[in-house]
């Protein structure tokens, strides 16, 4: 259980102010000055020994990734930092808190990343539905190039920083971090093939990291309170403090700062009241986005809540957005409801992902509803494979998840559905 005094995200819930002045009182740019003298190696270094990984759902280790960074311009061209805000995962909402009552956290952290890996300027992509959260971000830009702390000579370190908010439309694809490249240069939301990696070129061709929210927002934090101390948290290789969304049917869903690797019981219980019905009611969990695959409530019941854990159940920790079903669910309904989100969100530019999320979802709805052949559900699954792994960018695979899971879990209710239609069907005919 994570200690009060632990907690990097005090104002989660909004009951004190956002502004600059609340957020100094709780610690937000407290001598940022300091922290930059370390030296931009030093950040770096710090950060990789915290073991902090990439908190938007690949779970990459940040600090590596900072260090593939140039450490100077060959040719003149300078360096960027974006900021993925674009939380459009279904089950997905702990940025937006970052952005409604703590933005001087993030502001800050795109100050410190961006001066670690020599970066001219933070862009800041936010999902176009967040319009209060995009009103209270821009308002703390503001008051941070108010007070000095970023633009020109930011906090008085001798380094020019500067942070733009950029607004998305509404496409989930420009989560994908080629997509959102794309889409600050005013093109179309569309992932790019790599290589080149963003680090090599990215936005306008530039050198460039693309960060989660969380991942940047962190960062002053371990910086002031030290690796260790960050990494006392959480499993080998699953360390620090993790922001978990928890929807569906518990007794108060929220999102909550909890230690890495705590077990799904202990999480539920502490912070959400138990189950809706109580523990024999659950039905299965999909532990990190709708994009990963769902588990069974006998698995998830004790498993540690991080990356590996997660991982050796056939799921994975995603962005920790926690949909947890009873056994009111009709699971085959849900799932089929995700089918059509992908379909609805792929830009079409892969043809497995443009004609596959289309196909999968009309064949989900014929399973939901029990018309189609038991021979299909392997069809099915075949289809899953021909699209996993066979497009630019991962929404194929986020698009073909969902479905194995039901599939490799609840296949005998899928098998039901079609004996039964195939009965009444019979029973009509006769």
């Amino acid at each position: 259980m994570l200690a009060d005094k632990d907690r990097i995200f005090t104002n989660l819930y909004g009951f004190q102010d956002w502004s600059l002045k609340a957020a100094q009182a709780r610690g937000d740019w407290d001598d940022t000055k300091a922290l930059l003298a370390r030296g931009q190696d030093a950040i770096i270094e710090e950060i990789k020994a915290s073991g902090l990984r990439g908190r938007g759902g690949a779970g990459f280790p940040t600090g590596l990734k900072w260090s593939f960074m140039p450490k100077e311009s060959r040719d003149g061209r300078p360096s960027f930092l974006v900021i993925n805000a674009d939380e459009s995962e279904p089950g997905s909402c702990k940025d937006r808190e970052i952005l409604r009552h703590d933005p001087h956290k993030l502001v800050e952290g795109a100050l410190v990343a961006g001066f670690a890996m020599r970066a001219r300027a933070a862009y800041i992509y936010v999902r176009g539905e967040y319009i209060r959260e995009a009103e209270t971000l821009q308002k703390a830009i503001a008051e941070a190039y108010d007070a000095g702390l970023i633009g020109k000579n930011a906090c008085g370190s001798g380094y020019d920083f500067d942070v733009f908010m950029h607004r998305g439309a509404g496409a989930y694809i420009c989560g994908e971090e080629t997509a959102m490249i794309e889409s600050l240069e005013g093109k179309k939301g569309q992932p790019r093939l790599k290589p080149p990696f963003p680090a090599g070129a990215g936005l306008y061709g530039c050198p460039t990291t693309v960060n989660n929210v969380e991942s940047i927002a962190v960062a002053p934090t371990i910086l002031r309170r030290g690796a260790s101390w960050f990494s006392s948290f959480g499993r080998e290789n699953n360390k620090g403090t993790k922001l978990f969304q928890i929807s569906g049917h518990v007794e108060k869903p929220c999102v909550v700062e909890e230690a890495m690797s705590i077990s799904f019981e202990e999480l539920i219980e502490k912070h959400c009241g138990g189950i809706r019905g109580g523990w024999d009611n659950l039905l299965a969990v999909i532990p990190g986005g709708s994009s990963v695959p769902l588990v069974p409530a006998a698995q998830i019941r004790n498993a540690p809540m991080d990356f590996d854990g997660l991982k050796e159940l056939g799921s994975g920790l995603g962005t920790a957005a926690v949909i947890v079903m009873d056994k009111s669910t009709d699971i085959v309904r849900a799932i089929s409801r995700l089918s059509y989100f992908y379909k609805h969100e792929s830009c079409g530019q892969c043809t497995p992902c443009r004609e596959g999320t289309g196909w999968m979802w009309r064949m989900m709805e014929r399973l939901r509803t029990g018309d189609a052949a038991i021979e299909e559900i392997d069809m099915l699954q075949e289809v899953t494979k021909q699209v996993e792994g066979h497009t630019i960018c991962a929404l194929g695979d986020a698009a073909a998840w969902p479905i194995q899971g039901l599939i490799r879990h609840f296949r005998p209710e899928l098998e039901r559905r079609i004996s039964e239609h195939n009965a009444q069907f019979q029973e009509a005919a006769e």
